[in-house]
């Protein structure tokens, strides 16, 4: 856990300044504390998507929970081995929201790239949207045992 030299622990925005460079920190409080300018971080960093991949003997899976995304939100793309997915969290209308006590989920745009650990078949595909779960499976590319070659 982070501490500080007089052993209090490290609010989130001090914790979230110690691993930012100066250029994306608001400056600092009355109190010399870093305050962390969340706009700038917001437009830089988009949420990240959580997923699983795991394979099965003819099929590799990966799932993401994307529960309060409409399927038209979501934009699923792969190109030499690479899956992309994107889309939007919308929070709803808070507008009247005067005063938060606590803010933890996060809205708006999120995106996840990632290598598919093994060769599928790119056009045998099929994503599925239920229960707040995108699961996208693929047909994995079967791999020929190797031959064995004679020394001479």
């Amino acid at each position: 856990m982070a501490r500080k030299q007089n052993d209090d622990l490290l609010i989130e925005d001090e914790l979230a300044a110690a691993f930012l460079n100066d250029d994306d920190l608001g400056g600092s409080d009355d109190a010399g504390v870093p305050v962390v300018n969340d706009e700038a971080m917001e437009d830089d960093f988009p949420g990240q998507l959580a997923v699983d991949v795991y394979e099965t003997e003819e099929r590799l899976v990966v799932k993401a929970r994307t529960a309060g995304v409409n399927k038209d939100e979501l934009d699923v793309s792969i190109s030499d081995g690479i899956l992309t997915v994107s889309g939007t969290l919308s929070a709803g209308d808070e507008a009247d929201a005067t005063n938060w006590h606590i803010q933890e989920c996060y809205w708006g745009e999120f995106s996840r790239t990632l290598a598919l650990p093994v060769a599928v078949k790119e056009d045998e595909v099929e994503a599925v949207l239920k229960d707040g779960v995108l699961t996208i499976t693929f047909n994995k590319v079967k791999q020929e045992q190797a031959k064995k070659i004679q020394v001479l």
